[in-house]
């Protein structure tokens, strides 16, 4: 048998996985290795797995907005019935304590939940331990915490009894119910050795209806195609789905704006809109609701159609008619597909037919982008004044 080089090692691929094989030399011209790469089920693989693009309708199935959901608070625990007994201290009277309450159930406004989809139908607080003896009271049952996204609405019977709109912000929606009374409750002097413990009682139970309105500063509102998602992709991260049919949007997307002073302003994307929205036709009402959280619009126009002034006038009054309080918040119109030649001809034109401040620009080049996030920048500014000359906190994201 040949004798190895000098520098040679011994290796033996399949080492460590109960196979024997034999030994072969190895010219080892670098320190060997830790671990053997001459088998595949050796060999690990250190590549990073990118994550998966959600389509839009898959994203369907995990964007929900409003959910029912029924709560029941925890039970109280019984009162404990007991007679104190040791030595030299036989008849040393009633010792029962009093039992724990019940756990309530409390929604919680969290900033990283964006949907109503991680909401269970139904929620049931802790019950109350029983009360034990030598006066030991029942432990209070935990309190159950249902995560919910930020301008979540309560709603009861049709009737609104909370509005989420702070992250941290707390509702209990079911009161646990009391613990019951043991029997050295009743001690007096007319009964030294009473029998009576009280049960515990039930919690509160209740059938709550959870509706999401989007939060964000600015909201993009249109007809279907007109480049709002193209431009949420333009000026944020947010990748909803752009393609060349109407309602390719069918959920709001929400887009970061970054500035260099580490302020963010939220730019909501909001399904397109079509004439008779208010009357629930097309996507609706049920989108229509996500707009009335938002501080500022940007009517998006498309500026290739013929009378693009057309399109501001419908999509105003479609507002107007679910509310009229959205017609009177600062807005700014935003004339996109300024590459084409037919908006260059209509973009004189829009300017004389609005009296507001038209943005020309194209999404899908980047064409005139800085003057629409620097407007933003200002309508973000004048909110936050706003916000804090009436004493009120400033939505931040």
């Amino acid at each position: 048998m040949a004798v190895p080089a000098l520098g040679a090692g011994l290796r033996r691929c399949g080492a460590g996985l109960g196979r024997r094989a034999p030994w072969k030399p190895v010219l080892l011209l670098l320190s060997p290795p830790t671990f053997s790469t001459s088998c595949a089920r050796c060999a690990k693989d250190r590549r990073l797995r990118q994550k998966r693009a959600i389509s839009e309708r898959q994203l369907t199935r995990y964007f929900v907005d409003h959910r029912k959901v029924r709560v029941v608070g925890g039970r109280g625990g019984a009162g404990g019935h007991s007679f104190l007994s040791e030595p030299r201290k036989i008849f040393g009277g009633p010792d029962g304590g009093n039992g724990g309450d019940g756990g309530h159930v409390i929604l919680k406004a969290d900033q990283q939940t964006k949907s109503l989809s991680s909401v269970l139908p139904f929620y049931q607080g802790c019950h109350g331990q029983r009360g034990g003896r030598k006066n030991c009271y029942g432990a209070n049952g935990a309190y159950v915490y249902v995560k919910v996204p930020v301008g979540t609405l309560v709603k009861e019977d049709g009737e609104v009894v909370a509005d989420l709109t702070q992250h941290g912000e707390e509702y209990v929606a079911a009161y646990g119910g009391a613990g019951g009374k043991g029997n050295r409750f009743f001690l007096s002097n007319e009964n030294r050795s009473p029998t009576l413990c009280t049960p515990g009682e039930p919690g509160q139970e209740r059938v709550l209806h959870l509706e999401l309105k989007t939060t964000a500063h600015a909201g993009l509102v249109g007809f279907p195609n007109a480049g709002k998602s193209s431009l949420l992709r333009a000026i944020s991260r947010a990748k909803p789905a752009v393609a060349a049919y109407p309602f390719t949007t069918l959920n709001p997307h929400v887009g970061i704006v970054h500035y260099q002073d580490y302020e963010q302003v939220a730019v909501a994307d909001i399904p397109g809109l079509i004439k008779g929205a208010h009357q629930n036709r097309g996507l609706g009402v049920t989108f229509l609701k996500h707009i009335e959280r938002c501080r500022f619009l940007l009517y998006v126009v498309d500026l290739s159609v013929p009378q693009p002034w057309v399109q501001l006038q419908d999509l105003k009054y479609e507002l107007e008619q679910y509310d009229r309080a959205l017609s009177e918040r600062p807005c700014v119109v935003i004339g996109n597909k300024i590459d084409l030649a037919e908006s260059r001809i209509n973009l004189p034109l829009l300017r004389e037919q609005v009296a507001e401040r038209v943005i020309a620009l194209s999404a899908l080049t980047g064409d005139n982008l800085e003057e629409l996030l620097w407007h933003l920048r200002e309508l973000y500014d004048t909110y936050v004044k706003t916000e804090q000359s009436r004493g009120q906190t400033p939505v931040k994201w």
